[in-house]
């Protein structure tokens, strides 16, 4: 019997049957436990990521400035709507000047299941979040297209869109760090009688006592080397633009017209670049809500486009060469002393300067008169007597160079009648009373012929600038101002495609800072812009 149990045993110590099993029964095991931690990791992650996403939302809601309920109570609020409530652990608010920080921290019991084998009996999901809205010292300039295409409901658009956008930024600004200048442009920026009195202009035309109002008539012809520099010295030379009609032709028949009875001689300033109406001039900064939306509300549309110099006077107006020019002003009582030390250092990290540039067109050429011809004695005489014309030619042959349009003739003297002297005139009188075309053909073309007439406007007037020129000029301005960290927002407004083209690459950049828009969508375009210019941002 022993040896038989002990046979038993050796044979049972040898069998491998079932070894098998009891692997796969330890493995199941072990597989089981490791697939029920991953469920719990993944519970985990899912209210981690619904925590941090809740947290991040309702931070954000509770640290805009232009939220005027208790900080802390949007985001206990926000966060129990989600369901979170009793997971919400500390929510910290810290008020600036022009600020609001916003910190709040949540934590969640996941409530493992297959951790408990491990003996974890808590796996916390955690998440933190901060957010942070900061208004700082903001310097912008609105430069507004109110050319002719610009009429009607395009007009008023724009007048809401803009006055809206100046509402917005000024109401969320109490400590009055936000500054707004309006540049209004047409084909010429017109500056107004103040600030074009800081510039060195040279050809001055509206001096001299004038039949008709040119205190408005106040547009520079900046040089091609201003467009590539930062700012406009006060010293470089700047020819102001002719009051004129150089646009209109005249009737050039061989024989005389009288100056003052027919269309063909007397001015039409309706086609003039530089336009004279009083309320679309450049504004200076100002923190005022009611005097800027007083200014916008007044735009009126006419004129040519040249973006390019509505650009470049925008950025005038924010680069520190202007300093000494608010200065003045401020010294004057012309604009609000909170203004002293603007406008700010390029580059200052406290402070942000932003264009918004907005057409609804694209450039146009546009002529001038030259230099030579704007100002100062002309070879023309007039009568005091019955008010007529004559001219004097030094290349004419003889004594007799004077030359009098009425009667077709040659004199020795000037033009005189009852006894009355005949007084030179002004290149400046000239065009207020006589439009070029008419001088070109009655003083030049009919005693010498035609193609003295063409010569005569030639040398009188020439393109000021071309299409290509203006738009190379833009895009010089554009890139000038984004090397000075200059922000620019490009608004096309129902613009053709060109002026699409040039507005999308002088913006800081085509996918935040540009906007193709149409009828009321200027309003959402003005809205967008005023929304990123709060800087609201998640900053943990």
């Amino acid at each position: 019997m022993a040896a038989q149990l002990s046979l038993r045993i050796r044979t049972f110590h040898k069998a491998e049957d079932g070894t098998l099993v009891i692997f796969a029964l330890v493995l199941f095991v072990l597989m089981a436990m490791m697939g029920g931690i991953a469920v719990d990791v993944m519970k985990y992650e899912a209210t981690r990521t619904q925590l941090s996403q809740t947290l991040d939302r309702c931070t954000l809601m509770a640290a805009s400035l232009d939220q005027r309920l208790a900080p802390q109570e949007v985001v206990e609020d926000c966060v129990a709507k989600a369901g979170l409530g009793e997971q919400l652990q500390s929510v910290v608010v810290l008020e600036g000047v022009n600020s609001r920080d916003v910190q709040a921290v949540a934590k969640a019991d996941t409530k493992p299941f297959f951790m408990h084998m491990l003996g974890i009996d808590r796996f916390d999901a955690a998440a933190g979040s901060r957010a942070e809205q900061k208004i700082t010292d903001v310097e912008i300039a609105l430069v507004l297209d109110v050319s002719g295409s610009m009429g009607g409901t395009k007009i008023s658009n724009l007048r809401t869109a803009a006055s809206k956008f100046v509402a917005t930024m000024l109401d969320n600004d109490p400590n009055r760090r936000i500054s707004i200048a309006i540049v209004p442009y047409n084909a010429q920026v017109n500056l107004g009688p103040t600030l074009l009195s800081k510039f060195n202009v040279t050809a001055p035309h509206n001096a001299l006592n004038r039949p008709f109002d040119l205190a408005n008539h106040n547009c520079l012809e900046l040089p091609p080397s201003v467009f590539g520099a930062a700012g406009i010295s006060r010293t470089v030379a700047l020819p102001q633009m002719a009051q004129s009609d150089h646009a209109y032709g005249t009737d050039t028949g061989n024989y005389y017209t009288a100056p003052t009875s027919t269309s063909y001689a007397v001015p039409n300033f309706g086609a003039n670049f530089c336009r004279t109406e009083a309320n679309n001039v450049v504004r200076m900064p100002s923190q005022d809500k009611a005097q800027l939306q007083g200014w916008i509300n007044g735009l009126t549309a006419n004129g040519n486009t040249s973006i390019a110099l509505g650009m470049k006077w925008g950025t005038v107006l924010l680069d520190p060469s202007a300093r000494s020019i608010y200065d003045e002003y401020i010294a004057a009582g012309q604009m609000s002393a909170n203004l002293s030390g603007r406008p700010f250092d390029t580059g200052s990290r406290d402070s942000m300067k932003v264009i918004v540039l907005m057409t609804d067109g694209e450039h146009v050429a546009h002529d001038r008169i030259n230099d030579d011809f704007k100002a100062g004695p002309s070879p023309i005489w007039r009568s005091s007597g019955d008010g007529r014309y004559s001219i004097y030619h030094a290349g004419q042959p003889g004594s007799a160079k004077y030359y009098v349009p009425h009667l077709n003739t040659w004199r020795t003297t000037a033009w005189t009648s009852n006894a009355t002297p005949a007084v030179q005139q002004d290149w400046r009188s000239v065009w207020t009373n006589l439009k070029l075309s008419y001088v070109a053909w009655q003083f030049y073309g009919r005693p010498y012929g035609y193609s003295a007439y063409t010569n005569a406007i030639n040398t009188m007037r020439s393109t000021y600038a071309s299409v290509a020129e203006l738009n190379s000029r833009l895009q010089a301005t554009c890139a000038q101002a984004k090397a000075d960290g200059v922000i620019v927002y490009g608004i096309a407004f129902e613009a053709p495609l060109n002026g699409q083209t040039q507005i999308s690459q002088c913006a800081t950049s085509v996918e935040q800072h540009y906007f193709d828009v149409a009828d009321r969508e200027i309003e959402t375009a003005f809205d967008t812009i005023a929304s990123n210019l709060t800087m609201l941002k998640l900053t943990q």
